[in-house]
């Protein structure tokens, strides 16, 4: 048999297991169905990720700009010096903060890592976030506020296929990502029901028992109207309020306001669609609701995350086996991107930048004096807009913000107008082609690294085949930089020993991995966070062995051997005095019933034991850690273990239909595309499936502008126009335009998109704004 190196997808955050065998023409992907989250199953993305290794495909040597005006191939050395000498000039001109660093969900936990502290420590600026606030941003605020702490999915995706419903907001999972459809398939086989709510009727909506169509920007609405209505028919759980929650008065103040007459008119859904929906959320013995980017990209998406938790938390749907809530990351590595310290307010462990304990803390990993570093600065968004003015030089690494921002003309026109521009990337994207210096790195089959995956599964990503010649990891050109910069030390190029560090900073934080050795992820299952070390190794080290290199177990040992004995037990989470404060979130055995259908699970409450059954999904070497699976089954993440209900009421979008605007604007994915497109439009297979943007419009609104299927139409709105074929489908609400995001040019869909920002998680308002559309001239 042919060697295999086991690795994972680099795309959506599921991060189906995969294996790279070698061939003739290069590693071929191979089915991985020992991993529990995709069985083997991989979508076409997946199948195809390969092709992006050919050098045909990608930059293999760095690029400059000329003083022609064109980019030509350097050395690796004038790069860098550029760079280097880029970002000291701006930083000598207009101080620290005129400096910019602008990461991507994409990258590694151990480059996130890096480049948190290369902007903090190295440039000094405050400077720095990522795109993954375009993503997740609004989930994780609603989940903080609600339970004192952000993982996506509190529980394993294998929960979902054994609840009793699921109310699925938001997401169109059979085209973004594929393999997770099957638990839903599962679910209803189990007799389990699944509702969607989604202004389209997706391939998703098409599985489910009852679709929801509101009008885009009303989701909060909805989930306030569902509540009223389980108030109203006598489906509130009374004990759980009372022993596990606060805040329930005034939360159900604000609910009663939205009567379901009123949801009505708000949203567009009739009455009776729901009170079907409460009716199938409330008998089944366990529920769930599922959010993604539909509800949360709007300028209110904390406020409706806050009333779809709301929901779970009233019915007793939360903290309890088969039951809560949870945000479905986008991005390959969207929820380990937000843990270790490149968005604009957190230090690693997701700590806050505010908190002096975590600043004494993180400063003495790093070395350095807490004074220095520095504190929180803009949001993604307010980043972009303060280019060219405050924020004169930016690196940029991961992302391609000339496609994926919104209001995305004038983003490019804030890139264009910078001193100077460097981009770390794998292909030339349309913001590479703006840089002054463009950087090519390694991508996933070529490093070894760890994501974490929407679960908060842990994940060691390895390395299957060499880099061409002239490219160069991402942790490496860090650490070249700062060594220009007058760093020399504390940038190593391997990510096992940047993981070791990672441990330490993020010991005794919200999300702690300091329990977490790559000797541990090796067995293949992954590790759930947090995952504290054991308390015996707690007061030691976690760092480098004398020889350089991390100890697998995060002890120190003469000989560089891992200890066998240095491990947590399976299961292992903190204890009262661990990084969740008041005491332990018990991932807990489930019981192997009750399946959809059942009664209502009773606990479990404080001090109340699960029965002893295994977990469905953990199947590893009794020698390493399952971390956390399941949060919140004993008490909640907040000061006094109680979940806090959220007093929201509906406000209409940032912009509303109008008589010059009338026709509502929401974008997405596709099936064969990810994201800006900047890798799969460079698939011949995915860019066949899907060659070009088009506008997705019903039947009645394509008779009143007189056009006809794959015509040329335009869509407008306040910041600019779209022109791109018509595609019209009765799968849409008759006053909403779709567009698909992947695309640059004249089809770029984030030239009409609104920037208007949510108050607490500065999300911008992606989902919905207000266009005109008319047929396109030529």
């Amino acid at each position: 048999m042919q060697p295999r190196t086991p690795t994972h997808c680099p795309y959506c955050a599921l991060q189906c297991g995969m294996n790279l065998v070698p061939g003739p023409a290069g590693v071929a992907v191979a089915e991985r169905p020992d991993f529990p989250v995709n069985r083997g199953a991989l979508c076409g993305k997946g199948r195809t990720a390969t092709a992006l290794l050919s050098p045909a495909a990608r930059l293999t040597e760095p690029l400059v700009r000329t003083a022609s005006g064109d980019l030509a191939p350097a050395s690796w050395a004038e790069a860098l010096d550029r760079v280097a000498e880029g970002l000291a000039r701006a930083r000598t001109a207009g101080g620290a903060d005129a400096c910019g660093v602008f990461g991507g969900g994409g990258l590694t936990n151990e480059k996130a890592y890096a480049l948190g502290k290369f902007a903090r420590v190295v440039l000094g600026t405050s400077q720095i976030d990522y795109n993954g606030r375009f993503c997740m941003a609004s989930a994780a605020v609603g989940q903080q506020r609600a339970f004192g702490l952000d993982r996506g999915l509190p529980f394993p995706l294998a929960d979902v296929a054994r609840t009793g419903c699921v109310i699925l907001v938001g997401s169109n999972l059979a085209e973004t990502m594929p393999p997770a459809l099957r638990y839903l398939t599962e679910l209803k086989a189990n007799g389990g029901r699944l509702v969607v709510v989604d202004p389209r009727r997706t391939r998703t909506a098409e599985q489910a028992d009852l679709h929801l169509a509101p009008r885009p920007g009303t989701d909060l609405a909805l989930a306030l109207g569902l509540l009223h209505l389980v108030v109203a028919e006598g489906h509130l759980d009374e004990a759980f309020i009372g022993e596990r929650t606060s805040g329930w008065e005034q939360a159900r103040a604000a609910a009663m306001a939205h009567w379901p007459e009123r949801v009505e008119r708000i949203t567009g859904v009739p009455v009776p669609l729901l009170r079907e929906a409460v009716r199938m959320f409330c008998t089944a013995g366990s529920s769930m609701v599922l959010t993604a980017r539909g509800p949360e990209q709007q300028s209110k998406g904390t406020d409706t995350v806050g009333a779809w938790i709301n929901l779970c938390l009233a019915t007793g749907r939360a903290g309890r086996p088969l039951s809560g809530y949870g945000a479905l990351t986008g991005q390959g590595n969207g929820q380990g991107g937000r843990e270790h310290g490149q968005k604009a307010d957190q230090l690693p462990g997701y700590r806050k930048l505010t908190d002096p304990a975590a600043r004494r803390h993180v400063a003495e990993v790093w070395g350095v004096d807490p004074d220095r570093l520095p504190g929180p600065g803009r949001s993604a968004y307010e980043l972009l807009e303060a280019l060219g003015s405050d924020v004169r030089a930016l690196l940029l690494m991961g992302s391609n913000p000339v496609v994926s921002a919104p209001r995305a003309a004038h983003v490019e026109e804030r890139l264009r107008a910078l001193d100077f521009l460097a981009v770390a990337d794998v292909v030339l994207s349309e913001t590479a082609a703006l840089a002054d210096v463009v950087l090519p790195v390694t991508q996933w089959a070529e490093e070894t690294g760890t994501v974490t995956n929407l679960e908060g599964r842990v994940l060691l990503r390895r390395q299957a085949v060499a880099p061409p010649p002239g490219v160069r990891s991402d942790l490496a050109v860090l650490g070249e930089l700062a060594a220009r910069l007058g760093v020399e030390k504390g940038f190593p190029a391997d990510p096992e020993e940047v993981f070791g560090e990672l441990r330490r900073a993020s010991a005794g934080g919200p999300a702690d991995y300091s329990g977490i050795t790559y000797r541990a992820l090796a067995a293949g299952e992954g590790v759930f966070w947090p995952c504290p070390a054991p308390e015996e190794e707690q007061s030691g080290s976690t760092g480098p062995d004398p020889d350089g290199r991390p100890d697998p177990d995060g002890r120190p040992d003469p000989d560089g051997r891992p200890d066998p004995d240095g491990w947590p037990e399976p299961g292992r989470r903190p204890g009262p005095d661990g990084p969740l404060r008041g005491g332990p979130l018990r991932d807990g055995p489930l019981p192997d019933g009750p399946f959809p259908g059942g009664p209502s699970p009773a606990g479990p409450l404080p001090g109340k034991p699960l029965t002893d059954s295994p977990l469905p999904d953990v199947r590893r070497p009794p020698d390493t850690p399952a971390g956390t699976p399941r949060l919140f089954l004993d008490r909640f993440a907040t000061e006094d273990g109680r979940a806090r209900f959220a007093p929201v009421t509906h406000r209409p979008a940032a912009e509303e239909p109008d008589a010059e605007y009338p026709v509502f604007l929401t974008t997405g994915r596709v099936l064969a595309h990810y994201q800006s497109g900047a890798q799969t439009r460079r698939v011949a297979e995915l860019d066949a499936a899907e060659p070009g943007p088009f506008v997705q419009l019903h039947p009645r609104l394509a008779a009143r502008i007189g056009v006809a299927e794959g015509e040329r139409i335009a869509v407008v709105s306040r910041r600019g126009r779209a022109v791109a074929p018509a595609r019209i489908s009765t799968a849409i609400r008759a006053d909403t335009v779709f567009m698909p995001f992947h695309w640059p040019g004249e089809g770029r869909a984030n030239t009409l998109t609104n920037p208007a920002l949510d108050p607490a998680s500065r999300m911008p308002e992606f989902k919905v704004c207000a266009v005109r559309v008319e047929r396109a001239e030529g």
